[in-house]
C-alpha cells in the first residue's frame, strides 16, 4: 500500500516548535559549511528566529555576497528587458515587411491588368506612366544590347581580317595574285575547244 505524502504545517506547541527550530537551525548551519568546503562554493545563509533573532553564515564577506547577488539579479532583469525589446523589435519588423509585401504583390497584380475595378483615375494614370517608363527602359536597354552584338562582331571581323593577312604574308601567297591565277585557268580552259582535237574517229560507210 503506497503512502500519501504528509503535508507540512506548522507546530501549534511553542516548546516544540522551539526544539525543531534549534535542530533545524544548526543542521541547516552545517549544510552551508560543509557544501561551501567541498564544493569550493561562495554560500551565505541568514536565518531570523520567531523572535527576531538574527542567525548568519558566510563562506567569505556576507556584504560581498550580497552585493554580488544585487548585481546579478540587476544583470538578469536588464538581459531579460533587452530580450523582451529585441523579441519585440523582430516583431514588428517581420508585421511591416508582411505590409510591404501585400502592398508590392498587389502593385504587380496591378501592372499585370488584374484587380482594375477598385482603381480611381489618378491611379489608372499613376500605373499608365509605370508602364510607359518601364517600356522606355526596356527598349534602351534592347537598343543597347544590340549595339553591345555588333560591336562584337565588328572586332571579330577585325580580327579574322587580321588573321587571315598574318598567314598570307606567312606563306608569301596573296589574295589578288590567287584571283588571278584562278582567272587565268579559267580562261584557258575555255580556249580550247573540242573540235580543234584530232580523235581519230570517221561516222559513214567505209571508202574503197
Amino acid at each position: 500500500m503506497v503512502r500519501g505524502k504528509t503535508q507540512m504545517r506548522r507546530i501549534e506547541n511553542a516548546t516544540s516548535r522551539q526544539v525543531t527550530f534549534s535542530k533545524r537551525r544548526n543542521g541547516l548551519l552545517k549544510k552551508a559549511f560543509e557544501l561551501s568546503v567541498l564544493c569550493d562554493a561562495e554560500v551565505s545563509l541568514i536565518i531570523f528566529s520567531p523572535r527576531g533573532k538574527l542567525y548568519e553564515f558566510a563562506s567569505s564577506s556576507m556584504q560581498e555576497t550580497i552585493e554580488r547577488y544585487h548585481k546579478h539579479t540587476k544583470d538578469t532583469k536588464t538581459g531579460n528587458k533587452s530580450l523582451e525589446e529585441s523579441m519585440q523589435h523582430l516583431k514588428d519588423e517581420a508585421e511591416s515587411m508582411m505590409k510591404r509585401i501585400e502592398l508590392l504583390e498587389d502593385s504587380r497584380r496591378k501592372l499585370l491588368g488584374e484587380n482594375l475595378g477598385a482603381c480611381t483615375i489618378e491611379e489608372l494614370q499613376l500605373i499608365e506612366h509605370q508602364l510607359e517608363q518601364s517600356v522606355t527602359s526596356i527598349r534602351a536597354r534592347k537598343t543597347q544590347a544590340f549595339k553591345d552584338q555588333i560591336g562584337k562582331l565588328q572586332e571579330k571581323e577585325k580580327a579574322l581580317l587580321a588573321e587571315n593577312a598574318a598567314l598570307s604574308e606567312k606563306y608569301g601567297v596573296k589574295t589578288q595574285q590567287l584571283t588571278s591565277e584562278c582567272q587565268e585557268n579559267l580562261s584557258f580552259g575555255e580556249s580550247s575547244p573540242s573540235s580543234e582535237v584530232d580523235t581519230g574517229l570517221f561516222i559513214g560507210l567505209p571508202g574503197k
